[in-house]
């Protein structure tokens, strides 16, 4: 039943074409946007050039430079010739809007950079405006003082809200497949195609008609499942699938009663009441003991979709530029928000940002400092849950209040602890925890992490099946008997991680407070 109705899309102009329209008027020479949907913006930029009324040209290397229009004007072949192109500009008599598309690599010549100098001079007196238009961002030093550089945000809410209407309109009048959504639903399927290019997005609701000929609830998985793998092609970002909640997290009292209280901190509602959307955690302590797993039942607990940022990816040398790496990766995370953010280990992906103005020409400084001011100034809801084992490598000024909510110490667990975590992994592989003296369990793997403990479980099924009988009480104490514990073999390291914790940070349960206390 096609019980949709999109005859009224949401009103308001987005800050990206108001933040260009104001440059314009102001009568910058170039402006630099940064973008890889060129057909978005030939049709975002003719509504521009037609409300300032002025003339839309366009130049490419294989084209040349035309006219927008109702009519096109081939200039001389030479005008494929970027300095020869920068000439014809220059001499533009009617007031224009002038897109260079993908001229990045050109400004690598020194013959370029002086022209696209000198003509940014002679614009500022003209009605002529300037637009290089590119997926990457690359301004050599010398025209660093002449651009404004935008970023083009991915297609919001409206956009993509249109573009089903299109669809919808093009399905129905063909007869070929139905439409069989209601008005939320339709939300939802916008809501699941946010952080796709608009091309991307037409693409994924085209699969999703295509696939059995109906567009309805059951789609919606469909272009998450796209979104993801346009994720993944970034390289930058990696969708997780989450199914543990905070209950298959052991322990950790404070720390869930904390989480508990922000559930709803992402709804309408709490917007209504006042409330900013939490900005993140910090996670520290032992290895093993919850920090991952608490991240993804963090996403799990509040519904919401969970990105990794690798930090190794964003300095990879075989992407591109570290400084755009990472406002791309926080582009696409801002566009899918409110989701959850996880950067894992992050004091491996910031090490030596103190010194690397030796190590690699500042490159690790500068993209930190960039990492530090989203943190501290981002209004979009992602909720970024940063975990770390080492905190001697982190720098100070991630420490500091205003980058994160909290800063939780997560330390081995206690003798509950451990009792509620072997709970957990004997019920998660099918087994009856009443069969177990967990207590006893508990004793014995006092010092042991979480991890451990799982491994310990695990272990002692190995050795059930072998023995061709069902896991018993003697073949988990076997495990635990095997096994040499972190807090065995780096002992010194973890009384160093407790005694900088303590008034650093807060404890994430009830018995490390105690602990503190005492």
């Amino acid at each position: 039943m096609e019980t949709l109705d999109l005859s009224v899309a949401p009103s308001g102009t987005p800050r990206f074409v108001s933040d260009l329209d104001t440059l314009i008027r102001a009568r910058y020479p170039l402006i630099y946007l940064v973008s890889w949907e060129e057909q978005r913006l030939d049709a975002i930029l003719m509504d521009v050039a037609q409300n300032h009324g002025k003339a839309l040209l366009t130049w490419s290397v294989t084209r040349g430079l035309r006219r927008m229009g109702s009519r096109t004007v081939t200039m001389s072949d030479s005008s494929r010739d970027p300095v020869e192109a920068l000439a014809s500009i220059g001499k533009l008599t009617e007031p224009s809007l002038v897109v260079l598309k993908d001229f990045h690599p050109y400004l690598e010549s020194a013959p370029v950079v002086r022209a696209l100098r000198e003509l940014a001079q002679d614009l500022k007196s003209t009605f002529t405006t300037v637009i290089l238009l590119s997926p990457v961002l690359s301004i050599p030093t010398e025209l660093e003082k002449e651009v404004s550089v935008l970023d083009v945000p991915l297609p919001g809410f409206r956009d993509l809200f249109q573009l089903l209407k299109e669809i919808i309109t093009v399905v129905r009048q063909g007869n070929k497949a139905r439409v069989d959504l209601t008005r939320e639903q339709a939300e939802q399927l916008i809501k699941a195609a946010q952080g796709l290019t608009l091309s991307e997005a037409e693409n994924a609701f085209a699969k999703a008609i295509a696939n059995d000929g109906v567009l309805n609830q059951d789609d919606i998985r469909l272009v998450l499942d796209e979104k993801r793998q346009v994720i993944r092609k970034s390289g930058l970002l990696e969708f997780i699938g989450v199914e543990e909640g905070l209950g298959d997290v052991g322990g950790l009292d404070e720390l869930k009663a904390w989480l508990t209280g922000r559930s709803g901190a992402f709804s309408e509602p709490a917007r209504k009441f006042g409330l900013p959307a939490p900005k993140g955690l910090l996670l520290l302590g032992v290895q093993g003991c919850g920090k991952s797993l608490t991240a993804k039942a963090i996403a799990s607990q509040w519904a919401l979709p969970l990105l990794r940022l690798d930090l190794g990816r964003i300095f990879s040398s075989l992407i591109g530029s570290s400084e755009e790496n990472l406002r791309r990766a926080i582009r696409v995370a801002e566009s899918v928000s409110p989701t959850v953010l996880w950067i894992d280990e992050i004091e491996k992906g910031l090490a030596g940002s103190a010194g690397s103005a030796v190590t690699d020409s500042g490159v690790s400084a500068r993209v930190f400092g960039a990492l530090l001011t989203w943190l501290q100034e981002k209004t979009a809801p992602v909720f970024v849950v940063a975990t770390a084992n080492r905190i001697e490598a982190l720098p100070p000024e991630l420490l500091r209040k205003g980058r994160f909510d909290e800063i939780f110490f997560i330390d081995l667990p206690s003798a509950a602890e451990r009792r509620e975590v072997f709970r957990i992994h004997l019920d998660k592989r099918k087994r009856e925890p009443e069969r177990f003296d967990l207590d006893a369990l508990s004793t014995a793997a006092e010092g042991y992490s979480g991890a451990e403990i799982e491994q310990a479980v695990i272990a002692g099924l190995y050795h059930a099946f072998a023995a061709g009988t069902e896991l018993t009480q003697t073949q988990v104490m076997l495990a635990l008997e095997e096994t040499f514990p972190l807090s065995a073999t780096m002992s010194e390291e973890i009384a160093r991680l407790r005694d900088w914790s303590r008034n650093r940070t807060r404890p994430a349960s009830t018995a490390q407070r105690l602990s503190v206390v005492k």
